[in-house]
């Protein structure tokens, strides 16, 4: 999985018009990216690494905040531009995969008492943020 994990002052994402989440205090938001031999092994690490990164004011995690954490599915987070002008998505899981991995996320997330709200995958998402600092860390795991 390939995480950016953003700190920011306030966030919310919509589709068609419909506020899906929205958080006007500090929050987290998170963009996971799902690629093909993912699996549940790499839901707990990251779920734990979002919920105990300490890139809160004062050195604090969502944990420690209680700061709620916005996580939006992005699969062109997989996407590679290193030949011509048109990125290709291979690399990228297929929603069969990555959605019930995202939800697992999602879910253990809030197994952690974190207030998490979610876009809608496979949507047009229209995601708004106030980057905070600003404050950005990408992640990635491997695969076991």
């Amino acid at each position: 999985m390939r995480v950016v994990v953003q700190r920011a002052s306030r966030a919310s994402v919509t589709v068609a018009g419909e506020v899906l989440s929205s958080f006007d205090e500090p929050c987290l938001v998170v963009l996971l990216g799902v690629t093909h031999d993912d699996g549940r092994d790499q839901v707990a690490t990251v779920a734990s690494k979002i919920a105990n990164l300490r890139i809160l004011r004062d050195e604090r995690s969502a944990l420690d905040a209680g700061a709620p954490v916005l996580v939006i599915s992005q699969f062109t987070l997989y996407g590679d531009v290193r030949k011509g002008r048109r990125p290709t998505w291979n690399a990228a899981a297929p929603g069969a995969v990555a959605e019930p991995l995202v939800d697992a996320v999602v879910d253990a997330l809030r197994g952690m008492g974190l207030r998490v709200g979610a876009g809608r995958f496979g949507a047009d998402m229209a995601v708004e943020l106030v980057n905070d600092g600003p404050v950005t860390i990408v992640y990635e795991t491997s695969a076991a």
